[in-house]
């Protein structure tokens, strides 16, 4: 029976790997016929999660672990949310929407102004100047940062230049090249899976 998900997914990913290459626009239909077909198994994938979600949590409250009125907040909201969203509607004014503006957005905010201090941390240590690359790294954020504001420019008129020059050649060098591994990366998983190599989405067992 293990076999059957193997196949399933050796023949699906094959052909939406193949269907991609062809430019005849029929096998840009089923191309694009295929793709809408996932939504079907995203909200399947969806379902899944909930209950994984569901099961983790409820077995927290059960056996008073660590954390575990968390876990029922969380159990409560997984209910009361979605129940909501299907009685009352989701659009502006819903108590959804409601729930999200008073609660979801400023929580969100809160962590977003956290992260500017850890950051800032992160760079007090990444600055100092310990080697010859952490100096590059702390002249670089200094002339960067005196760049960008007002002030830069009555430094010198050469700076705002030099900061969209360390944007545009160095920096975008350094976006291509991760976005390059993490392309290579993405084809060598998509690869291991449609070969059967990968298997973990079978299960542990």
């Amino acid at each position: 029976m293990r076999r059957v998900p193997l196949l399933v997914t050796f023949l699906s990913g094959a052909a939406i790997a193949s269907l991609f290459f062809i430019p005849h626009h029929k096998a840009q239909a089923v191309n694009s016929k295929l793709l809408e077909w996932t939504l079907v198994v995203y909200a399947f994938a969806l379902i899944l999660g909930s209950l994984s979600l569901w099961m983790s949590h409820a077995k927290k409250v059960k056996k008073r672990a660590e954390g575990w009125p968390y876990s029922m907040v969380t159990l409560v909201a997984l209910l009361a949310i979605p129940g909501l969203g299907i009685w009352k509607g989701v659009g502006a004014g819903s108590p959804v929407g409601m729930i999200y503006d008073t609660v979801n957005a400023p929580l969100a905010s809160s962590m977003f102004a956290l992260l500017a201090f850890v950051i800032a941390s992160a760079a007090f240590r990444a600055f100092r100047a310990r080697s010859a690359e952490a100096t590059l790294l702390l002249l670089t954020a200094i002339i960067m940062m005196i760049g960008r504001v007002s002030i830069g420019e009555l430094i010198s008129a050469n700076l705002p230049g030099i900061t969209e020059w360390l944007l545009d050649v160095p920096n975008l060098a350094a976006k291509r090249a991760i976005a390059i591994g993490v392309g290579l990366g993405a084809v060598s998983t998509a690869l291991k899976i449609i070969l059967g190599i990968e298997r973990s989405y079978l299960g542990r067992s």
